[in-house]
């Protein structure tokens, strides 16, 4: 213990320091509450850091203790960075001496640094990425004799992630989690791989954590150690730490008692990464007699975004509970407008910003928000249409993804057999063996014949250059690519991709991925195929591609944001575009599957989220149609559009087609819509009141599928409801009167009058 007076100690009379002057009351109130445990309960947009920075500094500032016995822990190196920034400008040089300011790895990499022997390392380890990870495991699994294809190395890898995240060590698993690898064999792999990282004196960014809690519950003077070297514990965005990172701070608190922690259990979105909202809900019950402080005052939004924000998140029943407000006045309230399609949806987006930029608004004040990255893409491709600027932040453009250009690959080869680029790219993707060495022959051979890569590798399979395993991939897969062109002149672009990806493997490849990540590149290869669906050609679809690839704006020009919700968080723009607001979009059909109850509440965090990210004005949109696997299906708006307030809300709907004319093409005796609402299920736990009303306006409570007993959307949408044909005049409701020019099933190509050439299908238009 230092015997020296904590520096900027208070001279003279006891004056008020010059930091709380604009702090308000419930701020004030959290920077000077500072013994015993406190949760600072923070809304968006309240000033939080201020509260949490400005109680950093008065804790030094007031001789309470010196910087270097304050554990202050962050998320994210750029969240520590600006925090020290911060204090430093309020309280001088002292910041440099906290050394214990920082992420939770970096602080406790710090702390098995001076411990690593008790963990079986050497001071001297070395951390791991994920690529030594991946390459590590696959040598193990080689090793034992399992099939890496069947048993993927990379859901190994997220197994033993989700393990540490949850402080699981090898002894711990239970019989269920045992068997979630190689029937029955988890237990054995993460104990090898732990075996093998010790041999290497090596870690992962799990172990960081991992290895300190072991370490802390085992030697009991290690903890005491810390214990009594923190008189103050302060965590930032308390709502996303997992359970290690719990129980960790938890062992270091439990003496003093001195723990600050700051977070919102409505901005609690990350469980996927193994976020636990119940550590912050239950934090009361962990320090008895703990201080509950709201921070509620919003110096973001307008009135009317933050009640839109606040109604929809008071239907989640797991939460501590708040109410933002705001001394802001007037404002727009939150838009709400429903749209025919996505393409339409992405045309009014377009509008509303080219409308907002006429008018003054910078573009890099408008961002777009979706559930989901395969969402961007219809933005992307209207915005290259109409010149406007865009970034994707938080991920690549739409077509710049990794399983995007792998299957661009495959239909460029296809298109053009001498494309050696895209072959490269590949000849080995998904694996069938062919290395390195493989390639350096295949280019060898091309080059020495004078012929494209494609042709070489075909020829070069027939000799004897090549093991016969090798030799026998490319002779197969040549084989495929010469069955693929020939039937691409006789499929659409759309399904000769959904054929490449399942003949090819691809699909099979994702699949045995098993995680989070492979569901979501299948999702984008999905919605490419859908891209397809309205071009006739492949070539005419590659050089839309070329084109929209080649855009290239200036960078230091203004451009409009596009990124998912999950991105965003902590961010802010003054308007916000939030599309695919339907059921089996937002929320998600997958977290509903995976996760019910628990995961609705998340996706209605996620929901509150969005709309608080912006501050002069939020617009939701949601589709009345989507087109699914190639497949039209009808939409319902997202119950999270129902729960808003109508205070505080615009609806508008442009949708002039759609449910109400399928329901005036029959008698209510043919009505497939008529009975619906009548035999609905009372609203259950995990419904909000907009299944009640969806229900009355002739829908199914099943996301994306109209009702009619005993028959899928798809397969009524399949069956032509009128007789129409090719020649006949018939009219639509949004495109006015047009002749039918071809039909494929229920789909008709029909030029209209007043806007030309479009695709519908039969039951959105009759004889005219």
């Amino acid at each position: 213990m230092q015997d020296e007076t904590p520096p900027l100690a208070a001279s003279g009379a006891a004056a008020e320091p010059p930091y709380l002057a604009g702090l308000n009351p419930s701020q004030r109130e959290a920077v000077l509450a500072t013994e015993g445990p406190v949760l600072m309960l923070a809304g968006a947009g309240t000033g939080k850091t201020a509260a949490l920075t400005t109680r950093l500094a008065h804790l030094v500032h007031s001789r309470l203790a010196w910087p270097s016995e304050i554990l202050c822990v962050t998320f994210t190196n750029k969240a520590a960075r600006e925090m020290r920034e911060r204090v430093g400008q309020l309280i001088g040089p002292a910041v440099e001496g906290m050394p214990w300011l920082g992420t939770f790895h970096s602080i406790a990499a710090k702390m098995l640094r001076r411990h690593a022997e008790l963990a079986g390392l050497q001071s001297n380890y070395t951390i791991i990425d994920t690529d030594d990870q991946l390459r590590l495991l696959k040598q193990l699994i080689t090793a034992n004799d399992l099939d890496e294809k069947r048993w993927p190395a990379r859901q190994l890898a997220g197994l033993i992630d989700r393990w540490k995240n949850r402080g699981i060590n090898p002894e711990d698993l239970d019989a269920v989690e045992n068997e979630a690898y190689a029937n029955g064999r988890g237990q054995q792999f993460y104990r090898l791989y732990q075996d093998r990282l010790k041999a290497l004196n090596a870690c992962d960014f799990g172990d960081l954590l991992l290895h300190m809690l072991n370490i802390l519950r085992r030697e009991r003077d290690v903890l005491e150690h810390y214990r009594q070297r923190f008189k103050y514990i302060m965590v930032d965005e308390y709502q996303d730490t997992n359970a290690v990172q719990y129980l960790w701070l938890r062992l270091l608190a439990q003496e003093r008692k001195n723990i600050c922690v700051v977070g919102d259990d409505d901005q609690s979105i990350y469980s996927w990464r193994g976020a636990e909202v119940a550590n912050i809900l239950r934090f009361e019950k962990d320090f008895p007699g703990a201080k509950i402080i709201r921070l509620e005052q919003n110096y973001r939004s307008t009135p009317h975004i933050l009640a839109a924000a606040s109604g929809l998140i008071s239907a989640n029943s797991q939460r501590l509970g708040k109410t933002l407000w705001t001394e802001r006045n007037g404002g727009d309230k939150v838009q709400v407008i429903g749209v025919w399609d996505a393409p339409e949806e992405a045309r009014r987006v377009g509008e509303e910003i080219e409308r907002l930029e006429r008018e003054g608004a910078p573009l890099d004040r408008i961002a777009i928000l979706v559930r989901a990255q395969y969402q961007t893409r219809e933005f992307e491709d209207r915005f290259i249409q109409i010149g406007l600027n865009y970034r994707i932040v938080g991920g690549f453009r739409f077509y710049e993804r990794a399983e995007i250009r792998d299957a661009l690959a495959y239909l460029r080869v296809i298109a053009q057999p001498s494309d050696d680029l895209a072959f490269e790219r590949i000849y080995n993707q998904p694996k069938r063996g062919l290395g390195a060495k493989a390639l350096e022959a295949m280019h060898r051979h091309a080059r020495a014949r004078g012929m494209p890569l494609a042709a070489g590798a075909l020829e070069l399979a027939q000799t004897d250059e090549l093991p016969k395993r090798a030799s026998g991939a490319i002779a197969a897969l040549m084989r495929d690519f010469l069955r693929w062109r020939e039937m691409a002149d006789g499929v659409s672009p759309a399904e000769l991709l959904r054929t490449v990806l399942e003949e090819s493997g691809y699909n099979a490849m994702l699949q045995a991925e098993r995680s989070a990540e492979a569901a979501g590149r299948a999702e984008n290869l999905s919605e490419l195929a859908r891209a397809m669906e309205d071009y006739a050609t492949l070539g005419d679809f590659l050089e839309h591609v070329a084109l929209v690839m080649d855009n290239d704006a200036a960078a230091d020009d203004e451009k409009v944001t596009i990124m998912t919700i999950h991105a965003a968080k902590g961010l802010e723009f003054d308007h916000v575009f939030l599309p695919g607001w339907e059921e089996g979009v937002f929320p998600s059909q997958r977290a509903l599957d995976e996760g019910g109850l628990a995961s609705l509440e998340e996706e209605r965090r996620l929901a509150y989220v969005a709309i608080t990210r912006a501050r002069r004005r939020c617009t939701i949109l949601h589709a009345a149609n989507r087109r699914i696997y190639g497949q039209w299906t009808s939409s319902i708006p997202s119950r999270f559009v129902e729960e808003l307030p109508d205070d505080h809300v615009e609806r508008e709907t442009t949708l002039t087609g759609g449910a109400s004319l399928w329901r005036a093409s029959w008698s209510e005796h043919d009505d497939p819509f008529a009975n619906v609402a009548r035999s609905q299920p009372a609203r259950s736990a995990t419904r909000g009141p907009g299944w009640q009303r969806a229900a009355s306006a002739g829908y199914d409570a099943t996301p994306k599928r109209l009702a009619e007993p005993g028959r899928s959307a798809a397969s009524f949408a399949a069956k032509p409801r009128m007789d129409i044909r090719k020649g006949d005049r018939v009219f639509h409701e949004k495109f006015g009167y047009g002749e039918v020019l071809a039909q494929e099933g229920n789909k008709l190509e029909i030029e209209f009058e007043g806007s030309g050439r479009k695709r519908v299908l039969d039951s959105f238009v009759k004889p005219a």
